[in-house]
This record gives C-alpha cells, structure tokens and sequence, in this order.
C-alpha cells in the first residue's frame, strides 16, 4: 500500500533542497507551496520569471497536483497560455512528478526569453512603418471633398461666432465696448427720436452761436427769387 503523505514529504525535502531561494511553503495540510523559475539571461540580459503555487491532493502522486501561476515577470498572455498547455501536455503523458513540471517550464521560459529579441524587432519595425504611415497622412493631407469641407466650414464658423461673442462679452464686462451706430439703435429704440424729443422739450430757447456763420452782407449771392435769373448767363459772362 502507498503510503502518498511519507512519499509528498520526501519530495518537498529533495524540492528544497533543489529550490533553496525560490521554493517557499504556504502550508503543510495540504502541502502548499510555490516554486519560481527563471529563466536564463537574453543577450541583452533580459529574463523571464514565473512562480507556480502546488498543492498536493490525497493521491498525489498517482494524481497530479493542483497548480496555478502566482504571478509572473516579463511574460505576455500567449506565454502564459503556452505555459500552461505544456504543463497539462505534461501531465496526460504519464504520472508526472513536480520536479519534472518545473524542468519543462525551465526549458520553455529559455525558449521564451530567445524569442524576446525578435518579438523587440518586429515591435520596432512595427512603430517604424506606423510612423512612416502618419508621416505621409501629415505630409499630403486629408483629400477635400465637399462633404469634409463643409463639415470644416460649419465647425469653422462656430468657432468664429464663439471667439467674437466671447470677445465681446469680455469688452461689456470691462466697459471698453463700443458699441456701432447701428448696433445702439438696435438696442435702444428711444434713440430713433431723441434729437425730435430733445428739440420739443428745448422749445424756442435753443442758442445758437452765430459767431459761426459769416456776415450775410460781405457774401454775394444771387438773387434766386430775381425772375430775370438765368443760370445760363453765368457761363456766357465767363466766356
């Protein structure tokens, strides 16, 4: 008969002692406990690292632990995603011992991390064209049509009405407005008849300064009202 809690300890003794700065126990009954996995260093000394949570069932290991990634450094979602079909690849194999888990995992992480520097040049000739792309949408501009035009030209004319109304609003506020002829006539409607009001309410004692006006007898006029006036007799005098 197995005796799985006497062979479950003797593995997390050999797992220790193989894991010594990165396995750590979470609990005894049922073992818990996590492993991390780094891979090794990428050219440009970059690395890739996962740490796995197992737990053992009754079983283990005629049956396969309960595992999960307790979190992870530097890996997309397809390599955690590949990740895990390995391990369960793994798994439906044959009766798999943890140690051989993480052995697979150090193999795939290697994997991963060589791939790192492919995946930077794509990114990069990727961000290149989109610049190239947006260089030349700058460079000839957007076609005119006349509906983009006119959708310009209403956008255009808001934009004016809301300056020039601001504009003024802020000139009103201040007292430096001034405001047109036309502009205080639509305002004030009373100024249609001030000057007729004004003349009324005077009466007969409007002044006049005559000193304004020359002398009547030092200009010589014409006798308009002299019915032998012909204005056609001026030229002929000229000639």
């Amino acid at each position: 008969m197995t005796d799985y809690g006497e062979e479950q300890k003797n593995e997390l003794e050999a797992l220790e002692a193989i894991y010594p700065d990165s396995f750590t126990v979470l609990s005894e009954s049922p073992a818990s406990f996590t492993i991390t996995v780094t891979s090794e260093a990428g050219e440009n000394d970059e690395t890739v690292q996962a740490t796995f949570k197992f737990t053992y069932v009754q079983k283990y290991p005629d049956e396969p632990p309960l595992y999960e990634i307790f979190s992870q450094e530097n890996l997309e979602d397809r390599d955690i995603a590949e990740i895990l079909t390995l391990i369960q690849q793994q798994i439906k194999q044959s009766m798999v011992m943890i140690f051989t888990l993480v052995t697979a995992v150090q193999e795939k992480l290697n994997e991963i991390v060589d791939q790192i520097k492919n995946r930077w040049e794509e990114e990069k000739k990727r961000k290149e064209k989109e610049a190239e792309e947006a260089e030349k949408v700058v460079f000839h501009g957007t076609p005119v049509n006349i509906e983009n035009f006119l959708s310009w030209k209403a956008k255009f004319e808001l934009e004016m009405f809301e300056l020039k109304r601001k504009s003024q609003k802020e000139e009103e506020q201040s007292g430096k407005c001034k405001l047109t002829g036309k502009q205080l006539f639509e305002r004030d409607h009373d100024l249609d008849t001030s000057d007729i009001k004004f003349l009324e309410e005077a009466g007969n004692n409007v002044e006049v300064d005559e000193s304004l006006f020359q002398d009547m007898d030092d200009l010589e006029l014409e006798d308009d009202d002299d019915p032998d006036f012909n204005p056609a007799n001026l030229d002929s005098e000229d000639d």
